[in-house]
């Protein structure tokens, strides 16, 4: 049987999705499972050992393309699918399996999506309060223990990607992620990185900033303020030699971010960090993760910044007590 499963377009929720993908294999072993996902997550998907195949989905978050999603359908429907599993709530996301006339085409009711989803479910928040759960569900019944994310990641990869950086081969790196695609509220200082850096970083354990292009700013802010004690690598690494860094890491730190979700999937040592969202929706899913929110009366609140302006949820964590946190994980 043949599963198509069109993805989110978040590398962290993608990782969030990794359960339900396993799921499915476990209710059918002989089940192959093909994945519509973003280009970015290619390198992603590639190491679940529950994905047979990727399918790059063209269409950039946002984008409507209706013509071009149906001729995509079209294309995708001379392969077979016995079913389709749409993650996003979005009706765009639906059109592709609908085109591609695949029989069952599962989801969660929303926008409209009566005629393009056949088998819609409710969405139970109170029975379902991580995101992890909310997609698991969609395969069925959940079992009392649902499968952690799992990234592979060979000692042949990771001395790879450090050659490939021109990074020791020796090290035992304190990898920060100091990024967060969603917006700043998410972002723990700067200075306060700088900080942490300055606390914890020897020669045998160095400090490794990592990140995209888009983090390559506050990666030289924290550098330099760290006065030699971090290395910015932001924007340098690809995602897949970024999977290969954090799984040789020591220790990680880092914002509610897709890194940290990574981070947790190839079950380092984890600080995550949470102010303006929240732990009780998108967890780390490893038990080797320590999770670090204020839990003030204003956050969550689910915003790209501050709204009240003073940024407590983050400011007042302070560097000491996350290097406490690292140093009780050694």
């Amino acid at each position: 049987m043949k599963i198509l499963v069109v993805a989110p377009s978040w590398i962290g929720d993608t990782i969030l999705a990794q359960p339900l993908l396993a799921l499915l294999k476990r209710n059918n072993p002989a089940t192959r499972i093909e994945v519509l996902a973003a280009d970015w997550s290619a390198p992603l998907l590639a190491r679940m050992a529950e994905v047979d195949a990727v399918i790059v989905n063209p269409f950039r978050h946002g984008e409507f393309s209706f013509g071009a999603r149906r001729a995509l359908g079209r294309r995708l429907a001379r392969t077979d699918y016995a079913a389709a599993y749409v993650l996003p709530n979005s009706w765009k996301s639906a059109l592709v399996p609908f085109f591609a006339g695949i029989p069952r085409r599962i989801g969660y009711q929303g926008e409209s999506r009566y005629l393009l989803l056949n088998e819609r479910h409710r969405l139970d928040t109170a029975r379902h309060p991580q995101l992890m759960q909310r997609y698991a569900a969609l395969a069925g019944p959940l079992p009392a223990v649902l499968p952690a994310p799992h990234l592979s990641s060979t000692m042949e990869q990771q001395q790879s990607a450090r050659r490939a950086l021109n990074l020791p081969l020796d090290a035992a790196p304190m990898i920060f992620c100091p990024g967060a695609e969603y917006g700043p509220a998410k972002r723990w200082p700067a200075q306060h990185f700088a900080a942490l850096a300055r606390l914890v970083a020897t020669p045998r354990n160095p400090v490794w900033l990592i990140g995209s292009d888009k983090d390559t700013a506050v990666g030289d802010e924290i550098a330099a303020t760290a006065g030699g004690a971090a290395l910015n690598l932001c924007g340098r690494s690809t995602l897949e030699q970024a999977i290969d860094l954090i799984a040789g890491a020591s220790h990680v730190v880092s914002n509610d971010s897709g890194l940290m979700h990574v981070a947790a999937a190839l079950e380092r040592p984890l600080v995550a960090l949470y102010g303006s969202s929240s732990p009780n929706y998108t967890p780390p899913l490893s038990p080797q993760a320590k999770i670090v929110s204020r839990d003030l009366s204003c956050s969550p609140c689910f915003k790209r910044e501050c709204p009240l302006g003073h940024f407590d949820c983050m400011n007042g964590i302070l560097p000491p007590q996350v290097a406490e946190l690292m140093r009780k994980q050694s």
